[in-house]
């Protein structure tokens, strides 16, 4: 990415008043970005808007989403708009990519919810919408395509209000159907808004005579709606038969800010209708950040053990305070640092307290966004969104402060990966290479985990899903000059016992002078799964000196490290030594450790030795219609269904896999649900492999470590 640095500007900064920080979400395919692009046009932000195949947006501009015509990581748009300032934020709309969407929720005082009017609520949808309602954001829908033939706007806004449980009311009437839409009617302001084609500015009219009566009935039907929400405006209503035009439009403002109402507008973004429509209704009826607070205060923490929350208002005369959201490394502006200001001023080249690292910073140049366009601002105040540059020692999800007023706000919590794999770099010079560029594209994107697998000694990269993993990899190679190959990680399997068995083990060397000598019995037996290592010492009579104890539990616990299957770890045992002898000059610590290494070592081959292996607790969300599918799937993989309960039109299957069944799920379940479906997965415990299975892991590792590869 080759950012762009404009010079200072020294027009008059925002207020918090008049702030708008809006993401802008869907599914894939819906034609969220050219909506986007018509925004940035209808302000005139750009002068002719972007064309995602001709790769001119101004919000998709890295070199993997230019390739892919898809949005991959979230941009910003400052937008000007008559008296306001719109901070949009463009997020992706992969599943994969969801680490990006949380954190953009994370910094929004609202939303808006493009939906498609040909394919309707897709279950990705119901994803998203929960996501919406969990950050409590207020919300506006905007159907996108009613300009395809057979979209019927008034059956779509039905949908919306069944599938995702909500009171959903339509603001606009388009003024035609299909390939006829030029305009749309808009409910609050009683005209027509006509688009006209190469303008940013829909023209403003009089509603036809012919549309009057759809008009009355539409409005009448709102104004029902927005009183019922309202003992006031009911009040109003019952006594007046009507709303006026400013109470009807503080109803629809003060329920959408209360998460209480969801409006829809509609039109076709490519064709620039209803945009300006949009526009108008995200800067009266979504919360300026003053707004926003008032309903949905942002909570923080003094830096004191056990301290009581405290929040600030979103006021420049506030001590500063600012969440990171967002971190580029940029091979020309260096690392920019995304912030949301949430009170005080910030200047430029100031410095500040980071209170999650308890560190000092200094920042320094101040921009304002636009897509990779950076202008240079002397400060930023309380509300807006900004990127710092040269921030040495902040990350993503880190609180920053005035030192003499600190607050520490929760960081942003992204979800686990559910993919992984094992890498290796293509040139063995490259390794240092390739951990150092993981390492700077996770400051990047907290969603992607890289460590090095302790017992395979591989190097595992995990992520969301395939598409995740494939654009990591294509930074790397691109930003840091480093490729990789992918495979699949080993698994760490695990053994223990089934019975109780007694050894013993007998270390005896005699060279001149002093020999060795170390002998003790030994028993193991099984602990309850989940319980570990346990060892006893039942020793009596000086058997075996107080002093050699350790020596032997040392020589236990290394046995242990490689079971005599698959020479994997083993766990859930007890060991107990009961017997032995020793010699008075010979015996000696080592001795006793070989001795016991020895002696369990056999024991363990006596009791009935078992792999086991990781089962992953799998929550998976499908369609209705995949159910049956993804059961069969989920069986396939030798999984245990726990529960499957209604989810809206979504189905949340709960099982119980092997980890070794999970590694390939991302591309089997895109497969079964066309993309629609989803899952987490996290670690739940281990459990005995069949047998039949066992048999075959255990040649397989047996033949790794003849050829040379260990386990």
């Amino acid at each position: 990415m080759a950012a762009d640095v404009a010079k200072e500007v020294t027009m008059q900064g925002p207020s918090p008043e008049s702030i708008r920080n809006v993401a802008v979400v869907s599914n894939v395919g819906t034609g969220k970005t050219t909506l986007v692009e018509a925004l940035a046009f209808c302000t005139g932000t750009v002068s002719v808007p972007g064309s995602i195949t001709a790769g001119t947006t101004v919000s998709d501009f890295e070199p993997e989403e230019l390739h892919r015509h898809s949005s991959l990581s979230t941009s910003i748009l400052h937008c000007p708009y008559h008296d306001h300032h719109l901070n949009i934020l463009d997020t992706p709309g992969a599943p994969s990519l969801a680490g990006e969407m949380q954190s953009a929720l994370r910094v929004a005082d609202g939303v808006v919810l493009v939906i498609n009017a040909a394919t309707g609520l897709r279950s990705e949808i119901q994803r998203l919408w929960g996501m919406i309602q969990e950050a409590a954001l207020p919300c506006l829908v905007f159907v996108n395509g009613l300009d395809k033939d057979g979209t019927v706007f008034e059956q779509i806004v039905e949908t919306i209000a069944k599938d995702l449980d909500v009171l959903a009311v339509p603001l606009i009437v388009p003024n035609a159907r299909g390939a006829q839409l030029s305009g749309v009617i808009e409910l609050l302001q009683d005209r027509l808004m006509t688009a006209q084609a190469g303008r940013p500015h829909a023209t403003a009219g009089p509603v036809p005579q012919d549309y009057q009566d759809a008009l009355e009935r539409a409005r009448r039907s709102l104004v029902e709606r927005v009183a019922e929400g309202d003992d006031q405006l009911l009040e109003r209503y019952v006594t007046d038969g009507d709303l006026g035009r400013e109470a009807l439009l503080e109803g629809v403002r003060s329920q959408t800010h209360q998460c209480r109402l969801l409006p829809v507008v509609g039109g076709s973004a490519l064709k620039q209708i209803g945009v300006s429509t949009l526009l108008d209704a995200m800067v009266t009826l979504l919360p300026s950040p003053i707004m926003r607070a008032r309903f949905h205060p942002i909570h923080g923490f003094d830096l004191q053990p056990e301290s009581a929350a405290i929040s600030r208002e979103p006021l420049p005369t506030e001590p500063f305070s600012a969440l990171v959201f967002k971190t580029l490394i940029d091979p020309f502006v260096g690392r920019l640092s995304y912030i949301r200001l949430y009170s005080g001023t910030l200047q430029a080249d100031s410095g500040f307290y980071n209170s999650t690292r308890q560190v000092k910073e200094r920042g320094g140049h101040l921009f304002s966004i636009l897509g990779k366009k950076y202008t240079v601002i002397p400060a930023a105040i309380a509300g807006d969104i900004v990127a710092v540059g040269k921030l040495k020692d902040s990350l993503t999800g880190d609180t920053l402060c005035d030192e003499h007023a600190p607050i520490r706000y929760p960081g942003i919590s992204f979800a686990k990966p559910v993919v992984s794999f094992a890498i290796t770099p293509k040139q063995q010079a490259e390794i240092e290479k390739v951990s150092l560029g993981l390492h700077r594209l996770i400051e990047e994107d907290p969603s992607l985990e890289f460590h090095r697998n302790g017992e395979t000694k591989e190097m595992v990269l995990g992520g969301r899903g395939q598409l995740h993993i494939d654009v990591a990899l294509e930074k790397l190679h691109r930003k840091y000059g480093a490729e990789v190959s992918l495979h699949a990680p080993r698994i760490s399997y695990r053994e223990t016992i089934r019975s109780v068995a007694q050894a013993q083990g007998k270390y005896k060397k005699q060279t001149g002078g002093h020999g060795q000598y170390g002998d003790c019995w030994l028993e193991v037996g099984p602990v309850p799964r989940g319980q570990g290592f346990e060892f006893e010492n039942k020793i009596v009579g000086g058997a075996i000196p107080r002093n050699f104890i350790p020596a032997v539990e040392k020589g236990v616990v290394e046995s242990l490290r490689e079971g005599p299957l698959a020479g994997c770890p083993v766990v859930d045992v007890r060991v107990t030594v009961y017997d032995g002898s020793y010699h008075v000059v010979d015996s000696s610590e080592l001795a006793f450790k070989i001795a016991a290494s020895l002696g369990v070592k056999k024991a363990l081959e006596a009791a009935h030795p078992v792999l086991l292996e990781p089962l992953m607790a799998v929550e998976v969300d499908v369609p209705a219609d995949c159910i049956g599918a993804v059961i069969g799937d989920l069986n396939a993989r030798r999984g245990r269904i726990v529960t499957v309960a209604a989810n809206g039109h979504l189905e949340t299957i709960k099982a119980l896999v092997p980890q070794a069944e999970m590694l390939t799920y991302a591309t089997a379940l895109n497969s079964l649900t066309g993309g629609q479906g989803s899952y987490v997965m996290e670690h739940a415990h281990y459990e005995e492999v069949p047998r039949e299975v066992a048999v075959r892991i255990v040649e397989d590792h047996k033949a790794a470590h003849h050829a040379g590869v260990g386990s």
